[in-house]
C-alpha cells in the first residue's frame, strides 16, 4: 500500500515582551470554536517559511519576521493522514519595513478568523484549545527564561546556478546565472522576506549579485557589495571574510543576507561554527559541498547580558528552480 503523503503545514508564535513579561498572539477560529496558533497550509510551490509568515499576515494582519524555529506539531487527520505543523517564534516588524513590501496578502474573512488576542504567555497554555500546540509554547517560555529568545538573524546564501566554466568565454566575474539559476533568484525572494531581511551583503561578481537582484528590486532593500567576497580576493586573504561575517554575527542589526561562492563558504562556515555549540552545528555537513546552489543556511544568533553572541539555532533552505 502507497503511503500517502504528511499534510503539512506552517505557522508562527508571535510574542512581545511586556514589562519583565512575555505576550503572544492567538486566534480564534469560528468554525471550530477553537483558539490557536496562526498557521495555515502550505499553497503550491511555497516554502514552508514563507508560509509561516503568509499566513500569520493573513490571520492575523501583523507582519512578522520569522526567527529561530519551534518544535513542531504532529497529529493523525479523521482520513489516517499525518498532519505536521511547523512552527517559527517570531516578532512584528516596523512601520516602514522594506522586507514587506514583495508580501502579498489575502487577509482572513469574519469565518475564518474572528479574534485576534495578545494574551500573557504563561496563561496561553490554558487558552490554547488543543494540548499539542502548548509543546512550541513550553519551548518558547524556556528560551525566554534563559535569555535566548531575542535573536537576530545572518542568512548565508550560495548563489543559485551558473552557467559551467568551461562555457563560458568571458571573464570568470562576469559568469551568468543559467536560466534555472535565474527561477531559483526569483524564488529566494520569498524565502528571504519571510526572515525581515533587510540588508544584503554580496560579491560584486555577476552570478552571486544576480542572485539577489530579484529580492532588491522586489523590495528596494539597497546592496552592499563586498569584493572580499570574491573568490579571487578570499584565495589571497580569508582574514576580511572572517571579520566580516564576525561582524554580522555579533552586531546587533537587522537581519541581513550574505551571499557568498562556493570555495568561500569553509571560511564563512567556519567563523559560524565557532559560534555554534555542537548539538547544533550537526546540521550543517562536514565538508563540501557546504550549500547547494540557491541554499541558504539561517543562523539565529543570540546573546544573553554580559556574555559573548551564540547561535541559538540553525536552519538549512533551498529556493527550487
Amino acid at each position: 500500500m502507497t503511503k500517502r503523503p504528511d499534510v503539512r503545514a506552517a505557522g508562527a508564535l508571535v510574542w512581545r515582551p511586556n514589562g519583565r513579561s512575555l505576550e503572544v498572539l492567538l486566534v480564534h477560529r469560528p468554525r471550530y470554536d477553537d483558539w490557536s496558533w496562526p498557521k495555515g497550509k502550505l499553497e503550491t510551490g511555497e516554502s514552508l517559511p514563507e508560509c509561516a509568515a503568509r499566513e500569520v499576515a493573513e490571520e492575523t494582519g501583523v507582519h512578522v519576521a520569522l526567527g529561530q524555529p519551534l518544535p513542531g506539531v504532529r497529529y493523525r487527520l479523521a482520513d489516517g493522514r499525518r498532519k505536521v505543523t511547523y512552527y517559527w517564534a517570531a516578532q512584528e516588524l516596523e512601520d516602514g519595513a522594506q522586507s514587506v513590501r514583495h508580501r502579498a496578502v489575502q487577509p482572513a474573512t469574519a469565518s475564518e478568523i474572528d479574534g485576534v488576542r495578545w494574551v500573557d504567555a504563561k496563561e496561553a497554555g490554558d487558552l490554547l484549545t488543543y494540548r499539542q500546540d502548548r509543546e512550541p509554547l513550553g519551548h518558547l517560555l524556556d528560551q525566554w527564561k534563559d535569555e535566548r529568545l531575542r535573536t537576530w538573524t545572518m542568512v548565508l546564501v550560495r548563489h543559485a546556478r551558473a552557467r559551467k566554466r568551461a562555457a563560458w568565454h568571458g571573464a570568470e566575474e562576469t559568469r551568468p546565472l543559467t536560466p534555472a539559476g535565474q527561477a531559483q533568484a526569483e524564488h529566494l525572494v520569498p524565502l528571504l522576506t519571510a526572515y525581515g531581511t533587510e540588508e544584503v551583503i554580496t560579491s560584486p561578481w555577476e552570478r552571486c549579485a544576480a542572485t539577489v537582484r530579484p529580492y532588491l528590486e522586489a523590495t528596494g532593500v539597497g546592496a552592499i557589495l563586498a569584493p572580499e567576497l570574491t573568490e579571487t580576493a578570499h584565495q589571497k586573504k580569508a582574514g576580511p571574510v572572517r571579520n566580516l561575517v564576525r561582524h554580522a554575527l555579533t552586531a546587533r542589526d537587522v537581519p541581513v543576507a550574505i551571499c557568498a561562492h562556493r570555495p568561500v563558504l569553509p571560511t564563512i562556515v567556519g567563523e559560524i561554527a565557532e559560534r555554534t555549540p555542537n548539538r547544533i552545528m550537526k546540521q550543517v555537513p562536514a565538508s563540501d559541498p557546504w550549500l547547494k546552489t540557491a541554499e541558504i543556511l539561517v543562523v539565529h544568533v543570540a546573546q544573553r547580558p554580559g556574555r559573548s553572541a551564540v547561535v541559538a539555532a540553525l536552519e538549512k533552505h533551498r529556493a527550487q528552480a
